[in-house]
């Protein structure tokens, strides 16, 4: 074994089993077999690589089992990687697939440099992530309880003659609607009830995420995001929580393509053919994304509410959040003056806000740092 040899290994990680293909160096690449997924069988497998190479890199694909056995493997001291899975280079013709197959691939596309990494949270970001994206599943329940109410009472030729809107008329309109059948009176109000507990939900819920957001390393960038337009609290809290730690895009273009609003591309010679937005990286942190670039319909102004979020936070920010209002609705104006469709130019501001947040981001964090360092 030379003192500088590296030893890379692949992992095809299921939820009972990991599959371990590696090589050393530009060797062949070989099978080690399958193991369980416990600590014990994770550290005996660590061992055995160790006696293997002094350097050990290793890969796994982003999976449903999450990032335990990457931290396990950081702190054994290997190089891991979590490889996005659908970045992984496949060959068209190959249609033989089994876990020891895959395993081999991901230590070859190791070696090679041909796996794109996703960013692993911490402890602490992954936590609040989660209790996040609770009220997010939380908030999607409760709309769709409401729309399964609609859809009963529709089916029965029950109709609210003003607008269905959840407003204070509207439910006391339910509260004293009642079936001439006691089946279908049961069934209704199972279904108010469905609205009520999923209410419920997500307000505890956002009343957990007010008090832990905090004392979140991040709360600051979820602060300053709240200066512009069509980003509230939890718009705020959702992007932030998805995106993590901002410092890793050098430039607002790689921010661009992780939300997925950059065009598709398909050039070849001296012919350039752009397409629709990617849609890559994540979708839940893109959709908020594009509900916020709505709000810039409208003609640049900043209202009570906009004014109330912009006290106690700093000048640079307020300026830099004034400056995005007056540049996206101008460009939505233009765009849908030379006639775009007007989800195309909503899409085409989304991207462009991109650029707004990174730059209020890294405002918001200089902030944070400089006053930091006065008070030291």
């Amino acid at each position: 074994m030379k003192d500088n040899s590296t030893l890379y290994v692949g992992l095809d990680v299921h939820k009972e089993s990991v599959s371990v293909a590696y090589a050393i160096d530009a060797g062949v690449v070989e099978s080690l077999g399958k193991i369980g997924t416990s600590k014990t069988e994770i550290e005996r497998l660590c061992k055995r690589l160790e006696s293997k190479a002094p350097h050990v890199r290793v890969v796994y694909e982003a999976g449903p089992c999450g990032y335990g056995l990457f931290r396990q493997l950081v702190e054994r001291g290997f190089e891991c990687m979590v490889c996005a899975p659908s970045l992984i280079p496949r060959k068209p013709g190959d249609r033989v697939k089994t876990d020891r197959r895959d395993a081999m691939k991901l230590v070859r596309a190791l070696r090679a440099g041909d796996l794109s990494a996703v960013h692993v949270p911490t402890i602490e970001d992954e936590a609040f992530r989660d209790l996040a994206r609770a009220w997010a599943t939380a908030r999607d329940d409760q709309r769709q309880a409401k729309q399964r109410l609609k859809s009963f009472l529709l089916a029965h030729g029950v109709r609210y003659t003003g607008r269905a809107d959840w407003s204070a008329a509207h439910k006391r309109w339910l509260s004293v609607y009642s079936f001439g059948s006691a089946w279908q009176q049961l069934a209704f109000e199972e279904h108010r009830r469905t609205i009520d507990d999923r209410l419920a939900q997500c307000e505890r819920l956002e009343a957990a995420l007010r008090e832990a957001v905090i004392n979140w390393r991040f709360y600051p960038v979820v602060q300053a995001l709240q200066a512009m337009r069509g980003i509230q609290f939890l718009t705020a809290v959702g992007m932030v929580s998805e995106l993590g730690d901002l410092s890793r895009f050098m430039h607002p273009r790689q921010l661009m393509a992780w939300f997925g609003v950059t065009p598709s591309e398909h050039s070849s010679g001296g012919k350039r053919r752009q397409g629709s937005i990617t849609k890559t990286g994540n979708s839940y942190a893109r959709k908020l994304l594009v509900e916020a670039a709505w709000s810039y319909r409208h003609a640049a102004r900043v209202g009570p509410q906009i004014q109330r979020r912009h006290e106690g936070l700093p000048k640079a920010v307020v300026d830099r959040a004034w400056d995005a209002q007056v540049r996206l609705c101008q460009r939505y104006r233009k765009l849908t003056a030379r006639g775009k469709n007007v989800g195309i130019s909503i899409v085409a501001v989304a991207r462009e806000l991109v650029g707004f947040i990174w730059d209020i981001a890294r405002l918001a964090m200089v902030s944070t740092s400089s006053s930091s360092a006065q008070r030291a």
